[in-house]
């Protein structure tokens, strides 16, 4: 029999199995959450904690071994340079070669590589390195290298870094503001109004000068422009106070002895479990604003402190302060009160032969700019 005699026909067994196959397909449907079982919102929360906690803890480790890697290549490259004086010529070819060599992976660039010899220079010592700069992200590592010479400020600022959580940007803004110079130098009768944990954790907490940049520089005349422009700008606000305080409200009424009064700006501290109630002085530093702050803090703990709460705290923000005036009103005190300065540019404060080597605004924009660390990826 020829071909064109043969009937073709598909195999009627494996169309019918296919057609089966589809019209039994189906997707599965969650049952609905009133279907499940007591505790399963429990459990659900549980493990996304778990996984969130396991997918940091993979981050640390992996920003800790590239860290401790990068460290290593560029105490190779110190050494050799030491030794043999290699130049950037070296490094230019270095990069070159690693790169043909390890195409996926990223931060084997000459930038990258001169960073890594400047850490290990700043970190001479392994051990060190690895309990201290080993635990933040490595832009974190290049900016400091970049803009910190000093070791031990360097470890001050990695230690608030891991504490406080801070991003690069917001490491950037601390260092330009000088935050490490101002953080715990407040004025203050803590330690003889609190217990002693908690006035030291209170005096850390406070600064002196605050710095108000985000102003400008036009010096506000009123205290209501004062609170008006940091209301308006009050994530600033909140920076610059730093971790820990959550805003309450402006211009909070009190109202006790037939009269009404009302506090500049109240925020709520974390960790110290307490309010704050921060009066604004677009003036010098005068005795009878403690008077009138002991009042305010008497009715705040009468009228808004939960039982749970420790005694609230003042913190009396003035354009200047004599520092004998401050230590005389506050003595013999009960009420925990801090007075500090606000200024509106920090480096007006500072000695002629400091002010020179901070950035210019322009060095800050260049520096933050993204470009500046697309070479420096893992």
């Amino acid at each position: 029999m020829s071909a064109k005699g043969i009937k073709k026909t598909a195999p009627t067994t494996e169309r019918k199995s296919r057609g089966r196959n589809r019209d039994d397909a189906s997707f599965p449907v969650a049952p609905a959450r009133a279907e499940l079982p007591d505790g399963y919102a429990e459990v659900l929360y549980e493990i996304k904690q778990r996984i969130q906690s396991g997918r940091l803890r993979i981050a640390m480790a992996a920003n800790k071994a590239m860290v401790e890697l990068y460290w290593e290549i560029g105490r190779l490259i110190l050494e050799r340079q030491e030794r043999e004086g290699w130049g950037a010529k070296v490094i230019d070819r270095l990069s070159t070669d690693l790169r043909q060599s390890y195409p996926e992976m990223k931060g084997l660039s000459p930038r990258n590589l001169k960073y890594m010899r400047a850490f290990a220079a700043a970190w001479p010592d392994k051990e060190i390195m690895q309990q201290l700069a080993a635990q933040i992200p490595w832009f974190h590592n290049c900016l400091l290298i970049d803009r910190i010479n000093d070791a031990a400020t360097r470890i001050w600022y990695i230690k608030a870094a891991i504490e406080y959580g801070w991003s690069r940007n917001i490491l950037s803004f601390q260092i330009d503001s000088r935050v490490h110079e101002r953080q715990g130098k407040a004025l203050t009768n803590f330690r003889d109004t609190l217990p002693p944990a908690e006035s030291d954790m209170a005096a850390q907490i406070f600064k002196d000068p605050y710095l108000f940049d985000f102003l400008g520089t036009a010096d506000p005349r009123r205290e209501r422009e004062v609170e008006q422009a940091l209301v308006d700008h009050i994530q600033r606000f909140l920076l610059e106070l730093g971790a820990g305080f959550a805003f309450v409200g402006r211009q909070v009424h009190l109202e006790f002895a037939s009269a009404d009064y009302y506090v500049d700006l109240l925020f709520y501290h974390l960790k110290l479990r307490c309010y704050v109630v921060v009066e604004l002085k677009a003036v010098p530093f005068d005795p009878g604003f403690v008077g009138t702050m002991n009042m305010y803090l008497s009715a705040v703990d009468d009228q808004l402190r939960h039982p749970d709460d420790k005694p609230s705290i003042g913190l009396l923000l003035c354009r200047s302060k004599n520092r004998f005036e401050v230590e005389y009103a506050l003595r013999d005190l009960k009420k925990p009160i801090g007075v500090s300065e606000w200024e509106t540019r920090l480096v007006g404060m500072l000695p002629e032969e400091m002010q020179g080597s901070l950035p210019t605004v322009e060095e800050i924009e260049a520096e933050l700019r993204e470009e500046n660390f697309e070479e420096l990826g893992v």
